[in-house]
C-alpha cells in the first residue's frame, strides 16, 4: 500500500484540528454573554485559528502539486473518484475562501483585531452594510463546510469498513 507523504499527513490532520478549533470557538462564543471576556477570547481564537487554516491549506495545496495522490487499492469506481475530486475541491475552496472572507469582514466592519497578538490597523472607512452582506457569505460557506467535512469523513468511514480499500489507511499517520 501507498501512502500520502508524511507531510501531506501532518498537514492533513493539523487541518482538521485546526478546523476545528475555529468552528468550535465560533459555536462557544454563541453561548457566552457579550459580557464575559470569554466571548472576546473565543472570537479571537476564532480568528487567529482561521488564519492558520488558511496557513495550512495552502501548505496542503503546495505539497499537493508537488506529491500525487497515491491509487486507491482496489480503484473505485470512476464516478466516486470524480465525486472525489470535486469533493476536495471545494473543501480546499471553502478553507481558503472563509478566512479571506472573514478578514474582509473584520477590515469592512472596522473592527479592532489582533491577528497572533499584533493589532491590525483599520485601513479603511468601515461600511457595515456592505460587511454585513460579506459576514453573510462568510457564514453560509462555513456552514456549506459542515457538510463537506461529513461527507469527506463519512466517505472515509464507508470505504474503510463497507467497501474495505486502503482510502483511509493512505492519510493515516
Amino acid at each position: 500500500m501507498t501512502r500520502y507523504s508524511r507531510q501531506q499527513i501532518i498537514f492533513h490532520w493539523l487541518s482538521l484540528l485546526l478546523i476545528t478549533i475555529t468552528y468550535a470557538a465560533i459555536e462557544m462564543k454563541g453561548l457566552v454573554p457579550k459580557s464575559s471576556p470569554w466571548h472576546d477570547y473565543l472570537k479571537l481564537i476564532h480568528f487567529n485559528a482561521g488564519c492558520l487554516v488558511f496557513i495550512t491549506m495552502l501548505i496542503r495545496l503546495i505539497l499537493r502539486k508537488y506529491n500525487e495522490a497515491p491509487a486507491i487499492t482496489p480503484t473505485p469506481p470512476q464516478w466516486q473518484l470524480r465525486l472525489s475530486t470535486l469533493v476536495h475541491k471545494l473543501m480546499y475552496a471553502s478553507f481558503i475562501l472563509l478566512p479571506i472572507l472573514g478578514i474582509i469582514v473584520l477590515t469592512v466592519a472596522g473592527k479592532q483585531w489582533a491577528l497572533f497578538g499584533v493589532h491590525i490597523p483599520e485601513i479603511m472607512v468601515p461600511d457595515k452594510v456592505t460587511a454585513k452582506s460579506i459576514k453573510e457569505i462568510h457564514e453560509t460557506i462555513a456552514n456549506i463546510g459542515y457538510f463537506l467535512i461529513a461527507l469527506h469523513a463519512g466517505a472515509a468511514i464507508y470505504h474503510h469498513h463497507i467497501v474495505k480499500d486502503d482510502t483511509l489507511k493512505r492519510m493515516l499517520p
